[in-house]
């Protein structure tokens, strides 16, 4: 009987299951959005949800903590980026949205991510801040109007 034995074993042995859980959390803090099966996903939610609690304290203490649990890289972004964004939510920190079966084993694979997400900026085309949108449409700096006369002078040009 497994008595007062918690976690899933997840067809591995302990130190193997430890090097997985801790990758797959590592993983996460990283890239913010993981693949994986329904299972791990489970398995690593409450380990995750410990670390954004004591990675908003943001104290010497906190830090040290989270040093033992995970790389200095992931321990910054952590910190800096991910538990800033969790201080009015006492918990719930992630999501699990199903993405249907794995072909080789019929798995349940899920997409594992934040519940509060960065707003992804454009780097390439950084709006203009100093003229409203009726005047870029004047001027024909929006797409349709540029474009219509590009093809313009492409036909005088060509008569």
């Amino acid at each position: 009987m497994r008595k007062q034995n918690k976690g899933r074993k997840l067809g591995r042995g302990k130190s193997q299951r430890k090097a997985l859980l801790k990758s797959l959390v590592s993983s996460l803090f990283l890239h913010e959005r993981i693949k994986t099966t329904e299972d791990k996903a489970k398995a690593i939610k409450a380990d995750v949800d410990k670390i954004i609690t004591i990675a908003k304290k943001g104290e010497v203490k906190a830090r040290n903590l989270l040093q033992s649990k995970l790389p200095k890289r992931e321990v910054e972004k952590v910190i800096l980026e991910i538990a800033p964004r969790f201080n009015g939510r006492q918990g719930g920190y992630t999501r699990n949205i199903r993405i249907g079966r794995r072909f080789s084993d019929n798995a349940q694979m899920v997409l594992m991510e934040w519940t509060e997400q960065n707003q992804i900026k454009n780097e390439k085309f950084p709006p203009k801040a100093d003229q409203p949108l009726a005047e870029k449409i004047k001027n024909g700096e929006d797409g349709k109007t540029a474009n219509a006369k590009a093809q313009k002078r492409l036909k005088t040009q060509k008569e």
